[in-house]
């Protein structure tokens, strides 16, 4: 333990004594580590954002029906919509007969709407329309007033629950509960305020407007295709519900066994798995170009580990001549060689955090600083370090000490 701290202070002194010369050296050190701190902790905060995002728009303990599903391209996206039907309410009431173990079926259908009062107006506020079993899915809630109940939604009531930004913009401060809204010129009296949700990318999630789907239908017509939330009593028989789903829609729409769905089936879980997908690819790619920096940057740091031993050779005669082993000769060496790789992974370190906060403060994209990118980071330059120096050491302590006493 004292031989290794010996060489620690040794290999730290060294490294001040040329500042300049051990930054430049370890440059490609701070370039990659830096790219990949500051790729990891926007991705991680990009992953946290859309994970919430997903949960609160599905839900984590159900499931979604709509009419076209996961889609690759835009012809699949155009064939599934001209040949896949509506879905409607009667779909929903035939999936929640179909299957004891389904808890709750929500019918809804939205779209981009004008909403005002008393002069101030949103232009582009989404219009969401839900029936009477929306209550029974987490993902709505009303931390002002209450949410319109169950009988309201069947018997079409005008009544809304507003995100928190509606409530702001148009009424700037004072109580929105029982007040009179305008949904294309159709009024609606405000029953709730949902909790504040932030936003994804810059794009506000508080700016909607919940109504009755029967209310919905009288503004935008009854010609619109509907999704369907779907929620088991029990999450762990999500596939048993998936496919009692699947088959309750197969019969209601009369297909044939040999005719595929012509309806998509997901869960928050498919989606997200998508996007891990998507940001994997980026992290390979990030990988393959870290890889390359850190191997250039260990060639540079060989190098120089190369001159120093032809610099110091006279004092690593010396030292040998007083008794030092080769295993301490080699100590010293790769002590050097891995403090000088890992004072660049910890700048690039920093610099990687910095340049990720920094774009989170000036763009929409978010930020998560992960504690295990900062090991990864110091753990790749420490290993560089070790094997790039590992030649220059086992080099020195080849010397012997005769030929290198008499080295000018």
């Amino acid at each position: 333990m004292a031989r290794f701290l010996e060489a620690l202070w040794l290999a730290l002194d060294a490294v001040w004594s040329h500042k300049l010369r051990s930054l430049l050296t370890v440059l490609g050190n701070i370039v990659a580590v830096a790219s990949i701190v500051a790729v990891v902790t926007l991705i991680e905060g990009m992953n946290e954002t859309v994970s919430d995002a997903v949960t609160s728009e599905a839900g984590a303990d159900s499931f979604l029906i709509d009419r076209v599903g996961i889609i690759n391209d835009e012809d699949e996206a155009e064939r599934a919509r001209r040949l896949n039907p509506l879905l409607t309410v009667d779909e929903a009431d035939a999936v929640a007969r179909f299957s004891p173990t389904v808890d709750a079926v929500m019918a809804r259908s939205e779209r981009r709407g004008r909403v005002e009062y008393r002069g101030r107006q949103l232009e582009r506020a989404q219009i969401e329309g839900v029936s009477d079993d929306y209550v029974r899915f987490s993902n709505y809630d009303a931390e002002r007033g209450r949410l319109f109940t169950p009988t309201e939604a069947q018997r079409r009531r005008p009544v809304a629950v507003i995100g928190w930004e509606v409530a702001d913009r148009l009424f700037e401060g004072a109580d929105p509960l029982g007040r009179l809204i305008k949904v294309e010129n159709r009024p609606f009296r405000v029953v709730g305020v949902s909790r504040k949700r932030g936003a994804v990318f810059g794009q506000s999630q508080d700016e909607f407007v919940i109504v009755p789907l029967g209310a919905f239908q009288q503004i935008f017509g009854t010609h619109r295709s509907l999704s369907l939330l779907v929620r088991p009593h029990d999450p762990a028989d999500m596939d048993a519900v998936m496919d009692d789903a699947a088959v309750a829609l197969r019969i209601h729409r009369k297909l044939k066994p040999t005719q595929d769905n012509d309806f998509g089936m997901l869960t928050s879980g498919t989606i997200l798995g998508i996007w891990e997908r998507a940001t994997s690819g980026i992290f390979a790619v990030l990988i393959g170009v870290v890889a390359l920096s850190l191997v250039v940057g260990g060639i540079v740091i060989m190098n120089i580990m190369l001159m120093v031993v032809t610099e110091r050779t006279r004092e690593i005669g010396l030292r040998k001549a007083m008794g030092a082993r080769r295993r301490d000769i080699v100590w010293q060496i790769l002590a050097e060689s891995a403090v000088l790789s890992m004072v660049g992974g910890l700048a690039g370190t920093g610099l990687g955090f910095a340049i990720a906060l920094t774009i989170e403060r000036t763009t929409p994209v978010p930020a998560s600083v992960q504690p295990w990118s900062v090991g990864l980071g110091i753990g790749m330059t420490a290993i560089v370090g070790l094997f790039f120096g590992l030649y220059p050491a086992t080099r020195a302590a080849a010397l012997s000490p005769i030929e290198a006493l008499r080295k000018d």
